[in-house]
């Protein structure tokens, strides 16, 4: 009895010291965004945070100017200090490194570099890696040339693990490395082709972030109090989810994506923000400018600066293997997307001419990136001399039968081709019955005439507005031009 008692009494010290070991290795947390071989955002201050014990001093120092920051963790162990950035020099790729000093220790960070940071985030077309993943994807166009070619060490990956959580939490599983092609086949091919523009145009460091989840949906990755906030938001996409969670899936669960691969980063130092999502949205049209808005606020809110460039992707043509799908309710989505552009600081990239009908993963996403690389070079980077949109409709004028229609002179660059020379195609008009026809198009100068015999009385032009019109029409700069359509007709 007594050595029963004895056995009792020593398993419940162990336990207690396993415990108080436990407790004393894990007092101290570095958020999981601060690593080595990051990429730290220039001329922004870079904050760092974590948790600690309550009212705990810590520091650290930055090698680049030897000054040191000392802050305390708060009651409830949180912390978070600010160190000084300088601006990068194009071409001074110097290493540097971060000591964070705390009560029991310290943490050296090694081969930091200071440059250019951007979060790259959506759902499967920008998750998509460099590699083949069977059976979901076959990897990027010409993966098996462009993989051995990558060899950029000032280039920066930091992939954020897929999951979801119902708290907010600002840790994170994801490791930062160091851009080659033992790393890079892992990576998303949209954010690489993206960073490598970049960074050729720039000559300084380039960290990307890639937080994506494959079938995300928008209020997946909107923060709770942003739906709540709003009645329509939080009626369409909250309540059910409150009342009834299991029968919302998982890729639909609201804020449960933010939770866990948005909210950890919020103090991360950005220069802006890629975003490749919205198949999993595209039956609701009607809310979805509505509600990318509000999650593109609150993450400018939660980033605190100031209004973040927000770049997009517009829906890659796609056929849903649908025969009795409506054939141009994906040309309603693209639209609610360009709605997206009269929010401050956005830009859209074009994908009309890189789809396949079949695969709602299509391959070539080297275009993608770098379309986007061009929005950012142009707008947030100030390369004026960097083209980076397509034809975009202005106007129209009706003579006869036939309808001309002018485009913005900066969208038209050198002038307006087609990329096989053949006439543009997926042009159709529509008299007073509202019936489209299929119409011909030809380019003169600057303009492009469009006339379908079936038409002798034209009201209305249609370009490129169904559901996988794989287009032809581009200018010069190789850029497609802009779906759109005259008519404000909802069928």
């Amino acid at each position: 009895m007594v050595n029963m008692k004895f056995k009792m009494l020593y398993s419940l010290l162990f336990f207690v010291l396993q415990t108080q070991v436990y407790s004393q290795e894990q007092t101290f947390k570095l958020a999981t965004a601060i690593q080595s071989n990051m990429v730290v955002q220039q001329n922004k201050g870079f904050k760092i945070w974590g948790l600690a014990k309550a009212n705990e001093p810590i520091s650290a120092q930055a090698s680049w100017d030897g000054k040191t920051v000392s802050t305390t963790a708060s009651s409830s162990g949180e912390w978070l200090l600010q160190l000084a950035v300088p601006k990068a020099k194009p071409g001074d790729f110097k290493a540097h490194h971060i000591i964070i000093k705390h009560a029991k220790g310290e943490i050296k960070l090694d081969n930091i570099l200071i440059g250019e940071v951007w979060l790259c985030s959506g759902q499967s077309n920008m998750e998509m890696t460099m590699l083949p993943a069977p059976p979901w994807h076959k990897g990027v166009m010409d993966y098996e040339t462009e993989i051995p070619e990558a060899h950029y060490s000032k280039i920066r990956l930091f992939k954020v693990k897929r999951d979801t959580s119902s708290t907010k939490t600002i840790f994170v599983d994801a490791k930062w490395q160091v851009c080659g092609p033992e790393t890079v086949g892992a990576f998303s091919g949209v954010a690489y082709y993206f960073g490598v523009d970049v960074f050729e145009k720039l000559n300084i460091p380039v960290g990307l972030v890639l937080s994506a989840y494959g079938g995300a949906s928008c209020q997946a990755f909107t923060a709770r109090e942003v739906l709540e906030a709003d009645a329509q938001l939080k009626k369409k996409y909250l309540d059910k989810y409150l009342t009834q969670p299991d029968s919302v899936i998982l890729t639909n669960k609201p804020s449960l994506m933010y939770n866990k691969m948005i909210y950890p980063l919020i103090n991360l130092s950005i220069k802006g923000i890629l975003w490749y999502q919205g198949e999993s949205n595209s039956w609701d049209r009607a809310m979805y400018t509505k509600l990318c808005t509000a999650m593109l606020q609150g993450w400018r809110s939660d980033f605190k600066q100031g209004d973040l460039p927000f770049y997009f992707v517009q829906m890659t043509p796609f056929n849903w293997n649908k025969k009795s799908y409506p054939l141009n309710e994906y040309a309603f989505f693209r639209e609610a997307q360009e709605a997206m552009l009269k929010v401050k600081n956005t830009g859209m990239a074009i994908t009309m001419d890189v789809g396949e009908p079949d695969d709602i993963h299509p391959r070539r996403k080297k275009e993608v990136g770098q379309r986007l690389a061009k929005i950012a070079l142009h707008k947030t980077y100030g390369f004026k001399d960097v083209q980076y949109q397509g034809p975009q409709y202005q106007s129209h004028k009706i003579k006869d039968n036939k309808i001309v229609v002018s485009f913005t002179k900066e969208s038209i660059s050198k002038g307006l081709i087609t990329k096989n020379g053949f006439s543009p195609n997926h042009f159709s008009i529509a008299g007073e019955d509202k019936q489209f026809y299929p119409a011909e198009a030809r380019i003169q100068g600057d303009k492009v005439v469009v006339f379908a015999t079936e038409v002798k009385h034209p009201v209305a032009l249609r370009y490129a507005f169904h559901n996988y019109p794989v287009t032809n029409f581009q200018n010069k700069s190789n850029l497609p031009a802009v779906p759109f359509r005259t008519d404000n007709w909802d069928k």
